[in-house]
Order: structure tokens, then C-alpha cells, then sequence
């Protein structure tokens, strides 16, 4: 920087200052300003020229009372021609003042990008850097797009002095960060990369910032970094401290440097070339061999530098999960930190190790260490650090150390901060069901979590006890003995009331034979906590005592006798009121049958995601669990049954719905011969089913046909295509006027039975047939749907709309022909529906069906049958391939994982069929357990193609299945789980 010559002092501006701060007042000091705006608003506006020097002591005081938090609206131009001065102090106070007061929407932007580039362009290294400075501080779009296309070539030109190449490649970083879409690398992008390889280590740590960014967003144009961010570590961690002496600190070689090298290799997998990657692994083993060497300096900053690079590493390790060495050793590492005096570095290795318990290598070293974690969740002073510690127990744990640490955190609860006792509740339910062998154990650590944190029990944790209790048998028995035992503390949280109440209305009757827990005792422990508790559990509480007229006839009087009470039947709540004032009737006017078919025992849950690993995962955050919640080893799934509301008045109505009598007849129907007569209204749609299809539609499917067709439509005028919403112009008023009916409660179902194959009969009742037949290639599909008359009376009137709801409109294009509006008696019509895939995509297109049949309107809604999987492109991959793509999608928003109950026969070529009409390429000799299944495939749309990667893993014995979704979206991750799910 050049030398500040002796009148550059400004005494006046060192007068003003010591005038503000002598003064006695605020009133003082605003007099003060007011007098120098004053002074300098009528300097700039004299007639007399100001010289330089004056221009910059007066836009230096404006900074200052602008600092000071004053509002300044003057002296804006006189700083835009400071930057015009070849002295340096007058253009640094001139770029100073732009960078503070100017907005980025000013009419001066023109003339400071003007200057700007007259100072790029001087080639005098100090104005170079002033300009660049000035870039980033304002960093605004305007300037971005001014000046992004020449900074970068200022960074790579082989004559810019290093101290620019510095300031250059951190604008660029602002720039790119504020306006990614104007700052486009292109042609500079090796030569970027390459100044990896600089002389200069401050341009190396300037260039791997802004590299980094860039990798980030654009991996693949940058993936030739990595062999030379590793061969500059190389250097950087075999030499010695006296080889970068301007660049040690504190005994410690480049350490922001090996920071941000170690940090760039972690957007990357790990090398391909074996040399490149043995060479990485000698860097890291070096810097753990150095974490074990006495320290060199006993400061704090040797420490810090040093830990700073290995914790870094450690990361890199973790990040690659594919060096059980290394992992070993970090795990290791870690454990010694646990014990260290400084209380950051305890929180750090905890920290670490949370993820280090999720790797398969390293997961049996993390377990030596959980003495020392379950001290420090007792210990530690610090809240944050017996958080982590409470983390790492969830993560470290498995069948083996389950009861153990299930044991520790319940102990730990009774003192735990109030701040993370939900999360601890919620922890130790999940744990206490997964790995849960006997169910009584599971009851009792349920319970006690409600007697000791009843407060922090949210609804889901006791719903799910309900539900795993309902879909268990054998421990139905133990669950009410406890919970009556339970409920006979005298001060019983609420929670406990409203389990209890659930538990005895259902498996009362397995009790009641002891004279101890007899039916009339049961009910008497229940109705004396009735009056100390909420509105909704004294409606659970009446919905038990309904439960128990039925288990109990014997109790009838006196349960009536409650509910007849004024406190009952008058209740100022309307719910209260009303279970009372039905269930008294019930009981009075309802026959022994009817109560028995009515408050029959509630029907197993269906299986779902546990609610309450869903409840952890939203108060984590996205991420935050998924990675130690993978199945990862033995035994990983959760047990028992699905989510269902927990409210007691869905006791009551256990029968409350049947299926639909024609939820049978929706298979395959058997094949007749084609282009016989009228068929009858049984074989109605047996031609859709054969090998050639129906005559009409057998022109227009031939594969070479078939892209062309869909891409360049035959063309028809515009009002016989049907897009989105679809145009009912074709249909008569008073169908078209008719606003379309909600989906059918069996939609879903229906829309499932079509995610592994493509042709069937998509819905039947009394009056109409619909059957499909489809074929998909790319991102482009058709669909012919075959409306069939079952009756001998003419449907008149016959229109249908396809619409895609919400986002759908912009994920799918969907393009439908009319029908005819007539379709006779035993008669079959045809639509041809188009399908182009946008972008990926949950919901389904609705299919809406509106006649008239006798005068009276039908209306039925169902959701078309297209999924996202139906865009699959089968992928075959070797053994090798398939793993490491594996590990390369290893971000836990990338894969979803579902673990169930087989729900039919676990037969090896049914599960082989399934999965091949999903549409993947089904591997064989790939997973190291034959048992297994895996499978590949890329989704095509039209944006974009989605790699996936499939794993099923089937246990016989216990009827479960572990499915396993990895691709490189994770919203078609966890769609494709969902889906897939459903089909075994």
C-alpha cells in the first residue's frame, strides 16, 4: 500500500470528532452535526472549486455522522469524483464511501461502474484492488452483470500480481453467491481449477474458496480439482513448519488452507485413480499420526489450528465410509477427546461420532466408548454437550446394548433439562420399539416414560403404544395388568389415564377373572380420575365405559347410572354431552348382538412409518435423523403396527366401514375370442387384455409409431384436445355444468393395484366397466381407457375430464380425445389419453366420468393410474458399479426406507414379477446375500433424468421386509417407497 504522505492527517476531521465526543448531551451532539452538514453543504455548493484533500476530509466527516446513525442525502457525487483522483487515500475514501452509503439502485451506479472499470483496466495493482473491493462490498446484480465476465479473466491472466488474483477471486465468490446465473465459468474453468497449483499460497486459499462454491453447484465441470486439492494437501501435510514459515501458524502448516482443501474433497466421492486415492489416504493417516504427537506449543492456538485439520479429516472420512481403517482410527481418536478438559472438543467428538455410529465399519468401535458417553449425559455442565452425548446413545445403539441404554436415558430423564426432555421421550419410545424382543419390556418402559416426563409425552408416543398392543396378541394381557397396576398411583398423569382407558375398554376382560382387578374395581379406579382430567380424555374415558357395558354386562346399571348423570347428559361441552346422552341409549334400546357388533374389539392397524420417528425427524429438521435412523444392522425394523388416530371414539365404531362388494372383481379377466358380437355384459372387456390389443387401437401402438405419435400429434383441431382441466364443450349443459365428484374412497387402492403392471380393469360396478391398457417409453406415454356399458340401456350425455390438481398441472402434460356421448347398450367406447412426464411428480391425474343412465346423473371420480415409476428406464450395472453408486448417494435426504410386514406370500418369482413391472432392470449376483434384491433404473422427464437404486431384503421367518430407495432426488425416493411398499 502506498505510503501515506504527512498532510494526509486531516485535522479538521480529527477536530470534528473530538468535538462529538466531549459533547455533555445528545442535544449537544446533534447541534454539533447539524452545524457541520450545514458547513459542508455549503462548501459543495460555493462557487469555489474544493481541491481533493478537502473533498475527502468532508466525505470522510459524512461517513462518520453517517456511522454515528444520522441519515446522509448529500455528498454522494462528490465521492464519485474522488474515484477519479490518481491519489490513493482519495480514491480509497471515495470506493469506502460507496460501499457504506450507496444503494445498489442508485442513479450513480452508471458513473461508479464507469470508474470501476477505468481502475480494471489501469493495470496499477493498488486501484485494481480498491475496484474489486468496492465489487464485492456492494455486490449488487448491476455490478454483476457489468463486471462478471471480465473479473474472471483478470483472475487467470498470467500477468496480474498475486495480490489481485486474491482480491479477484473473492468478488467472483460475492458475485457468484448474490447472482450465480450471470456468473458463468465456461471457457475459465480449468484454468480456475489450475490455480490450485499456484506459487502463491494466498491465491491457492482465495481460488479454493471460490472453487468450493462453484463444486457445489456444479460438480461435474469442477471434478478435476480433486486430484490436485489432494497432491497440494500432500504437500502441505508431509512438510515441515519451517517449509511455509509466512504461512505457519503456530507450528501448524497452512492450517485455513488444509481446512478448506479437506473441505473441498468432501463435495466429492472418493477417487476413482488408485494412485490419487492412495495418496488421500496416506494425507489422512499422516494427520491422525500427528493428532497422537506431543504438542509443539502449549498456546491454545496450536491446539485449535491443529484440531481444526483433524476434525476436517475426520469428516473426509466419515464423508467416504469406505476405508474401515480409517474409520477405526478416527472412532478412536474421537474417544480420547471425550474425556478432554476443553469443553468444545468433548462436544465436537461427540458430534462426529453420532455419524460415525451410522457407518458399518466403525459401529462396533463407537460401542466401546458408551461408558464414558452415559457419564458425560450425567456429567456434563453444559446442556449442548448431554444433548450430543443423549444423540450418540440413540445412534450407538442396537439389540445388543438396547435395555442398557433404554435404562440410562429413562434415569437420565428425571433430571434432564426441560429443554430437550421431548426429544428425549421421543428417542427412548422409538428405541423401546425397535429393538423391542419382548413386548412386556417394551409396555413397562412405555409406561414408566409416561410416569416420569407425562408432560413431555406428545400424542403420537401413547398412540403408538395403543396401536403395537392392539396388533400384538401376546402381550395384550401383560398391558392391561400393568396399566391397571399403574393407575392405581394416586397422582397418575394424564397420558397414563388415557392409555389406561383405551387399554382396559379393549383387554379389560383378560384381567377380570382376579378378584383384585375385577370388572366393577376396573371401572371404579377409571371414573375416579374422570373428573381431574381434559375434555378429550374424559371422552376416551366415556367411550371406555360403553366398551365396558359390552365386556361386563354386569357393570350396565352402574355405568348407566353414570352416564345419566346431569354432569353427563347435561354436560356444557357438546362432545361430552352427546357420547353421553348415545351411548345411554345404546346401552338401553341396543340387543346383546348389536352391542357386541357395534363395540366389537378394535381390527388391527395397518403398518405404516412409525408417527413418532416421523414427529423426531420434523423437530430435527430435514436430515437430521434419516442418517441414524437407517436400518442399518441386524434387527432394524420397527415393530408392531401403523399409524391410526389415537381418539377413543374410533372405539366405538370399530365396523364402520366394509369394502366395496366389487373389490373382487377387479382382476384380469379371462381372454375371449376378439371381434366376436356384442359381448355380454360379463366379458365386456376381455380384448383389452390381448397380446394385439382392440382392433381400433392396434394402428396407432406399433413401436415405430409410438414416439413419433406422441411427440408430433396427428393433427386435430384445437377444441377436440382436452388439456388440464379439460373442455366440456362436447358435453351436454346440464352434465358439463355438474361440478365432478370427491375421488372414491378405494381410488387409492385402485390407483396401487396398477404401479406394477400396465393393463387390467381399472373399475367396475353395476352400471359401467373401465379397463386400460398403456404403454410407456422416455418420458412420453399413451393410455387407452375402454368405457364398457354392462347394462342394455343406452348411457346418454357420456363425457369425461382428466384434471391434474395443484402443482401436478406443471409436472405432467396430459392431453385427452373426447368420447362419444353416446354409448348403446353392451357397448364399448375408447379414449386415447397422451402423457408427457415434466419433472417428477407424487399426486395422480383424476379421471372424472359423468352420464346420464335412466335420467339420473352419475358422477365418478378415480385417479388414473400414472406414477412416476412408469417413466423408468431399466439400467443394468455390475456388482462394482452398483455398490459405489451406491455409497455416492449416501446424503440422508437421498434414500427412503420402509420396513414391513409381508402382506401375502413371500413367493421368489411373484416378488421378481413385481419388481421387473416396476419398470427397474432386476440384478442378478449383485447384493452379497442372495436373498436380497436389488435393482436400477433412471426416471426420464423432460427437465431431467433421476438415477435410482432399489434394495429389498426379505426375512422369511419373521415376514418383514426391509425396502430400500437411494436416487439422486429424494422426493422420487421416498414417492417410489411409498409406492413399492404397497405391492408386497
Amino acid at each position: 500500500m502506498p505510503a501515506v504522505s504527512k498532510g494526509d492527517g486531516m485535522r479538521g476531521l480529527a477536530v470534528f470528532i473530538s468535538d462529538i465526543r466531549n459533547c455533555k448531551s445528545k442535544e449537544a451532539e446533534i447541534k454539533r452535526i447539524n452545524k457541520e452538514l450545514a458547513n459542508i453543504r455549503s462548501k459543495f455548493k460555493g462557487d469555489k472549486a474544493l481541491d481533493g484533500y478537502s473533498k475527502k476530509k468532508y466525505v470522510c466527516k459524512l461517513l462518520f455522522i453517517f456511522l454515528l446513525g444520522h441519515d446522509i442525502d448529500f455528498g454522494h457525487m462528490e465521492a464519485v469524483n474522488l474515484l477519479s483522483s490518481n491519489k490513493y487515500t482519495e480514491k480509497q475514501i471515495g470506493y469506502l464511501f460507496i460501499s457504506v452509503l450507496v444503494n445498489s439502485n442508485s442513479e450513480l451506479i452508471r458513473l461508479i461502474n464507469n470508474a470501476i472499470k477505468n481502475d480494471l483496466s489501469s493495470r496499477n495493482p493498488t486501484f485494481m484492488c480498491l475496484a474489486l473491493h468496492c465489487i464485492a462490498n456492494v455486490g449488487s446484480r448491476e455490478m454483476a452483470e457489468a463486471f462478471a465476465g471480465e473479473i474472471p479473466r483478470i483472475l487467470v491472466a498470467g500477468d496480474t500480481m498475486d495480490s489481485v488474483k486474491q482480491s479477484a477471486a473473492l468478488c467472483l465468490l460475492r458475485l457468484y453467491k448474490t447472482s450465480p446465473d450471470l456468473v458463468l465459468m465456461g471457457e475459465w474453468t480449468s484454468r480456475v481449477v489450475h490455480l490450485l497449483n499456484d506459487q502463491h499460497m494466498g491465491v491457492v486459499t482465495a481460488a479454493i474458496s471460490l472453487i468450493t462454491c462453484l463444486s457445489q453447484k456444479n460438480p461435474d465441470e469442477f471434478k478435476t480439482c480433486v486430484s490436485l486439492a489432494v497432491s497440494r494437501l500432500s504437500r502441505i501435510v508431509s512438510s515441515a513448519s519451517t517449509d511455509l514459515q509466512d504461512y505457519t501458524y503456530y507450528f501448524v502448516p497452512a492450517p485455513w488452507l488444509s481446512c478448506k482443501l479437506l473441505r473441498l474433497l468432501q463435495c466429492y466421492p472418493p477417487p476413482e485413480d488408485g494412485a490419487v486415492k492412495g495418496r488421500l489416504v496416506e494425507c489422512l493417516e499422516t494427520i491422525l499420526n500427528k493428532a497422537q504427537e506431543p504438542p509443539k506449543s502449549k498456546k491454545v492456538q496450536h491446539s485449535n489450528a491443529k484440531n481444526a485439520i483433524l476434525f476436517e479429516a475426520i469428516s473426509l472420512i466419515i464423508h467416504y465410509d469406505s476405508e474401515p481403517n480409517l474409520l477405526v482410527r478416527a472412532c478412536n481418536q474421537l474417544g480420547q477427546f471425550l474425556q478432554h478438559r476443553e469443553t468444545n472438543l468433548r462436544y465436537l467428538a461427540l458430534e462426529s461420532m453420532c455419524t460415525l455410529a451410522s457407518s458399518e465399519f466403525s459401529h462396533e468401535a463407537v460401542k466401546t466408548h458408551i461408558e464414558t458417553v452415559i457419564n458425560a449425559l450425567k456429567t456434563e455442565r453444559d446442556v449442548s454437550v448431554r444433548q450430543r452425548a443423549a444423540d450418540l446413545l440413540y445412534a450407538m445403539c442396537d439389540r445388543s446394548n438396547a435395555k442398557q441404554i433404554v435404562a440410562e436415558m429413562l434415569s437420565y430423564l428425571e433430571t434432564a433439562d426441560y429443554s430437550i426432555r421431548e426429544e428425549m421421550v421421543l428417542k427412548v419410545a422409538i428405541l423401546a420399539e425397535k429393538y423391542a424382543v419382548d413386548y412386556s419390556w417394551y409396555v413397562d418402559t412405555i409406561l414408566n416414560l409416561i410416569r416420569i416426563a407425562g408432560d413431555y409425552v406428545s400424542e403420537e408416543v401413547w398412540y403408538r403404544v395403543i396401536q403395537i398392543v392392539i396388533n400384538r396378541d401376546d402381550v395384550q394381557g401383560y398391558a392391561a395388568k400393568t396399566v391397571f397396576e399403574a393407575l392405581q398411583a394416586p397422582a397418575c398423569h394424564e397420558n397414563m389415564v388415557k392409555v389406561g382407558g383405551y387399554i382396559l375398554g379393549e383387554f379389560g376382560n383378560l384381567i377380570a377373572g382376579d378378584p383384585r382387578s375385577s370388572p366393577l374395581v376396573q371401572f371404579n379406579l377409571l371414573h375416579s380420575k374422570f373428573h381431574l382430567c381434559s375434555v378429550p380424555t374424559r371422552a376416551l374415558l366415556l367411550s371406555a365405559y360403553i366398551k365396558f357395558i359390552n365386556l361386563f354386562p354386569e357393570t350396565k346399571a352402574t355405568i348407566q347410572e353414570v352416564l345419566r348423570s346431569d354432569s353427563q347428559i347435561r354436560n356444557s361441552d357438546v362432545e361430552l354431552q352427546q357420547r353421553a346422552v348415545e351411548y345411554l341409549k345404546l346401552s338401553s334400546i341396543a340387543s346383546t348382538d348389536v352391542l357386541a357388533t357395534v363395540l366389537e374389539e378394535m381390527p388391527p392397524f395397518p403398518e405404516r412409518e412409525s408417527s413418532i420417528l416421523a414427529k423426531l425427524k420434523k423437530k430435527k429438521g430435514p436430515g437430521a435423523v434419516s442418517e441414524l435412523e437407517e436400518g442399518r444392522r441386524e434387527g432394524g425394523e420397527l415393530n408392531g403396527g401403523g399409524e391410526r388416530g389415537g381418539d377413543a371414539s374410533v372405539m366405538a365404531t370399530s365396523n364402520a366401514s366394509t369394502p366395496s362388494p366389487s373389490a373382487d372383481l377387479l382382476g384380469l379377466r379371462s381372454a375371449a375370442p376378439v371381434g366376436s358380437a356384442a359381448p355380454s355384459a360379463g366379458s365386456l372387456l376381455v380384448d383389452v387384455f390381448s397380446e394385439g390389443g382392440p382392433a381400433t387401437a392396434s394402428a396407432s401402438v406399433n413401436d415405430d409409431g409410438f414416439l413419433r405419435d406422441l411427440e408430433q400429434p396427428t393433427e386435430v383441431s384445437d377444441s377436440l384436445l382436452v388439456e388440464g382441466p379439460g373442455d366440456s364443450d362436447s358435453a351436454p349443459p346440464s352434465v358439463a355444468s355438474e361440478d365432478p365428484a370427491p375421488p372414491l374412497p378405494e381410488a387409492d387402492e385402485l390407483l396401487n393395484k396398477f404401479v406394477c403392471k400396465n393393463n387390467g380393469v381399472l373399475f367396475e360396478n353395476q352400471l359401467l366397466q373401465i379397463g386400460i391398457k398403456s404403454e410407456y417409453r422416455q418420458n412420453l406415454g399413451r393410455m387407452y381407457l375402454f368405457y364398457g356399458n354392462k347394462t342394455s340401456v343406452q348411457f346418454s350425455s357420456f363425457c369425461t375430464t382428466v384434471t391434474c390438481p395443484g402443482d401436478l398441472q406443471a409436472q405432467l402434460n396430459v392431453q385427452t380425445k373426447p368420447v362419444e356421448p353416446l354409448v348403446e347398450g353392451g357397448a364399448q367406447v375408447q379414449q386415447v389419453i397422451n402423457i408427457e412426464c415434466l419433472t417428477d411428480f407424487v399426486d395422480a391425474p383424476l379421471l372424472n366420468i359423468k352420464f346420464r343412465y335412466g335420467g339420473a346423473l352419475q358422477n365418478v371420480t378415480l385417479k388414473l393410474p400414472v406414477t412416476i415409476n412408469k417413466f423408468f428406464q431399466p439400467t443394468d450395472m455390475a456388482s462394482h458399479d452398483f455398490f459405489q453408486r451406491w455409497k455416492q448417494l449416501s446424503q440422508p435426504q437421498q434414500e427412503a426406507q420402509k420396513i414391513f410386514k409381508a402382506g401375502q406370500g413371500m413367493d421368489t418369482e411373484v416378488l421378481k414379477a413385481k419388481l421387473l413391472g416396476l419398470g427397474t432392470a432386476l440384478l442378478e449376483n449383485v447384493d452379497p446375500n442372495p436373498e436380497n434384491y436389488v435393482c436400477a433404473g433412471v426416471i426420464q422427464t423432460k427437465g431431467q433424468q433421476v438415477g435410482c437404486l432399489l434394495r429389498l431384503e426379505p426375512n422369511a421367518q419373521a415376514q418383514m421386509y426391509r425396502l430400500t430407495l437411494r436416487s439422486s432426488k429424494d422426493t422420487v425416493s421416498k414417492r417410489l417407497c411409498d409406492l413399492l411398499a404397497e405391492q408386497f
